[in-house]
């Protein structure tokens, strides 16, 4: 039997297969024959060297099954998945609004830490420049001690606020940073949701 001969006659034994799977085994058993007649076999003793094509066509269609069968049980694991995350969405739905909703207000509370932070520095400017003005009235009122007290206060007020902004800076930037990872989180959470499906 030729290799044309042979491919025919396997061709038709598997015409009740898909066509990708048909022409997947018929390219397999054609490169199977050139690799034996490389091998310095003639064509007739290479296709026999492979098989005959009821052997070969009743293996193929063993083998097709067990492929279906695999795919019909993933198909049925995935229709369950479905049902059991419909079913138990009262039950993960309130537990994911709820951690969302911790989430967003651990977030709030964050940044309303840094504006008290922000409030607290405008409070000690404030005391600064109040105090400096203090002083400058006591000392042209002749109260040189109460002067000297708002004098010294407006300065540790001052020395207090450079610090403070030094500090406010640096947490409104690490606040800045956490929510840029914490919308890069959430962004890779639901593209990967996404890749999956």
């Amino acid at each position: 039997m030729t290799k044309l001969n042979f491919l025919l006659a396997l061709h038709k034994k598997l015409s009740d297969l898909p066509q990708a799977e048909v022409e997947e085994r018929l390219g397999f058993y054609s490169e199977m024959i050139e690799d034996r007649m490389e091998e310095g076999l003639s064509e007739e003793e290479a296709v026999a060297a492979v098989g005959s094509v009821e052997e070969i066509a009743a293996q193929i269609a063993t083998e097709i099954p067990a492929k279906k069968e695999k795919n019909q049980s993933q198909k049925e694991r995935k229709a369950w998945k479905n049902v059991l995350l419909i079913a138990g969405s009262p039950i993960w739905g309130a537990l994911l609004i709820a951690a969302a909703a911790v989430v967003f207000a651990l977030y709030v509370s964050l940044w309303a830490v840094v504006v008290a932070l922000w409030a607290a520095f405008g409070g000690v400017c404030g005391c600064t420049f109040g105090g400096l003005a203090a002083s400058v009235v006591f000392f042209c009122s002749g109260n040189a001690s109460a002067g000297a007290a708002m004098l010294g206060t407006g300065l540790v007020c001052g020395g207090l606020a450079i610090f403070l902004f030094y500090g406010c800076k640096a947490v409104t930037k690490s606040a800045l940073c956490l929510g840029k990872k914490l919308c890069l989180w959430i962004k890779k959470c639901f593209s990967k949701r996404e890749e999956k499906q």
